[in-house]
C-alpha cells in the first residue's frame, strides 16, 4: 500500500541548542561582559565521559530515515528476528527501507517515567530530524546526553545540565550534551556504553522505516516475526496519528537495580487517557492494607513493608501530626499532559496532604518528617528542581525486620 504524497525533506538547518555555562568547567572568575543587541550563541567544551566514551561517529551518508515503527521489547530482539524484518516485502517490492537495533528502557526519572534510548551513534542518527549535526552525534559519542525537549530536561536536571538514570544509590549522572529532536516516545538518548551500565537488557527496541508504504501494511507480519518477544509494536508515523497507539500493548522495562528488579517489565493499553495495566502484574504486585495514620492504600508489595514502618516511625517520634491523609499510592496514569507514564502507576509513589502540598511550591511537610521517610529508602519530590512536596516515591528496597 503505497503512501499518500511524498515525503517532505528534512530540512539543513534544525534547531540545536547545546548546554551552555558548565558548573565546575571554568577556572575562575570574570567580569561579566556588557550586553550587545546581538549576543552570539556560546557552545560549550564537551564533557567526556572516559569509562563511556565511543569512536566518534563519521558523516552521515545517505540522507535520513523516517521512523515508521518502534517495537520495543522486553527481552533481545535476535539478530535473525531483525533480519526477517528487513527482508518484508509487498509482492517484489522491499518495504522495509532502514532499521536500527539499539537498547531502550524507561527509568523513573523525579516522578515520572522517561524512554531512554542507548545507541550507536554513528547509526542512529540517520532517524533524528538532526542527524546531519555532526556536533550532537559527536558528543553523544564522547559520553554525555542528547535530549529531545529542553523542558523535559529542565523539570528533571539533578544539577545544572545533568540529569540521574536510575534510582537511589544505583543513580548515575549524565551531562547533557546538546537537545534535538528525536523519534516519537524517545526523550533521553546516551551512548551504548552508558547502556552497558544504566540497563538490565540490551538490544530489546527497533526502528523500523516502510519508505513510501504505510507501517500498518506490515505490522501483522512484524508482531508474526517478534512473537513471544513481550514486544509492543507502536506506530509512529505522522500519518498514523498523535499521540500512542491504541490498537498496541505498550511496554516499559523498568531499571536501576532493586526497584527496577522489583517493577520487572510493565505492559499496558491505552484508551484515550486511561492507562490499563496487565492483570497479571497487577495481581503479582499490588496489595491493599490499611496503613498506620492515613488508612487504606494499595501499593506495591514492597513498598508496603517501608511505608508502614516509616508510618511507624512518625508515630514513635511524635511526628504522625504533620501527616493526615493520602492522595493515593498506586494509580494507573501519566503524568498530566503527557504520554509518561507516573512512578504511581507502578504503585512505588504516594502523596500525603496535596492541598497543602501543591506542586511548585515548598510545602508543609517540616525537614524531621522527610528525614525519616528518607531514612526508609524514599526520595522526596520536594528536593526536585519542580518541586512536588506532597510526593514520596521508593528508590531503595530495605530490609523490614
Amino acid at each position: 500500500m503505497a503512501r499518500t504524497g511524498r515525503r517532505a525533506r528534512v530540512g539543513a538547518a534544525v534547531a540545536l541548542s547545546l548546554s551552555l555555562a558548565l558548573a565546575g568547567c571554568g577556572g575562575g572568575t570574570s567580569k561579566a561582559a556588557k550586553p550587545t543587541a546581538t549576543p552570539k550563541p556560546q557552545v560549550s567544551v564537551p564533557v567526556v565521559s572516559k569509562d563511556h566514551s565511543m569512536p566518534q561517529p563519521p558523516r552521515l551518508v545517505g540522507g535520513n530515515a523516517q521512523a515508521d515503527i518502534l517495537i520495543y521489547a522486553s527481552k533481545a530482539l535476535s539478530p535473525d528476528m531483525v533480519k526477517k524484518i528487513q527482508a518484508i516485502r509487498a509482492g517484489k517490492q522491499k518495504v522495509v527501507t532502514a532499521t536500527e537495533l539499539f537498547s531502550l528502557a524507561s527509568p523513573s526519572i523525579q516522578g515520572q517515567t522517561y524512554n531512554v534510548a542507548a545507541v550507536d551513534p554513528a547509526t542512529y542518527r540517520r532517524f533524528s530530524p538532526a542527524g546531519q549535526q555532526a556536533e550532537i552525534w559527536s558528543r553523544l559519542a564522547a559520553g554525555e546526553m542528547v535530549v529531545a525537549s529542553k523542558a523535559a530536561a529542565e523539570q528533571v536536571q539533578s544539577e545544572p545540565n545533568f540529569i540521574s538514570i536510575g534510582t537511589g544509590d544505583d543513580a548515575r549522572s549524565v551531562h547533557i550534551g546538546a537537545y534535538a529532536p528525536e523519534p516519537p516516545l524517545i526523550q533521553l538518548v546516551v551512548n551504548a556504553k552508558w547502556g552497558e551500565d544504566l540497563f538490565d537488557v540490551h538490544d530489546n527496541a527497533l526502528l523500523i522505516s516502510t519508505g513510501t508504504h504505510t507501517p500498518q501494511s506490515i505490522r501483522k507480519q512484524v508482531e508474526a516475526i517478534v512473537k513471544g518477544t513481550g514486544a509492543s509494536i507502536q506506530l509512529i508515523d505522522k500519518a498514523t496519528r498523535l499521540g500512542l497507539d491504541p490498537d498496541a500493548v505498550q511496554t516499559a522495562v523498568a531499571t536501576g537495580g532493586s526497584i527496577g528488579a522489583e517493577i520487572g517489565t510493565y505492559h499496558y493499553r491505552v484508551a484515550g487517557t486511561q492507562v490499563i495495566p496487565d492483570s497479571s502484574w497487577v495481581a503479582t504486585h499490588i496489595r491493599t492494607e490499611v496503613m498506620p495514620i492515613v488508612g487504606t492504600v494499595s501499593c506495591d508489595k514492597v513498598m508496603l513493608l517501608q511505608l508502614r514502618a516509616a508510618l511507624n516511625a512518625l508515630i514513635q517520634r511524635g511526628l504522625d501530626k504533620y501527616i493526615h491523609t493520602t492522595a493515593g499510592c498506586f494509580n494507573a496514569r501519566f503524568i498530566a499532559g503527557t504520554t509518561s507514564l507516573s512512578n504511581h502507576a507502578f504503585g512505588m509513589a504516594i502523596d500525603f496532604d496535596a492541598p497543602q502540598n501543591a506542586r511548585g511550591t515548598a510545602g508543609q511537610i517540616p525537614p524531621a518528617v522527610v528525614q525519616v521517610f528518607k531514612d526508609w529508602g524514599f526520595a522526596w519530590g520536594g528536593d526536585w528542581h519542580y518541586t512536588d512536596p506532597m510526593h514520596f516515591e521508593l528508590v531503595r528496597i530495605m530490609k523490614v525486620v
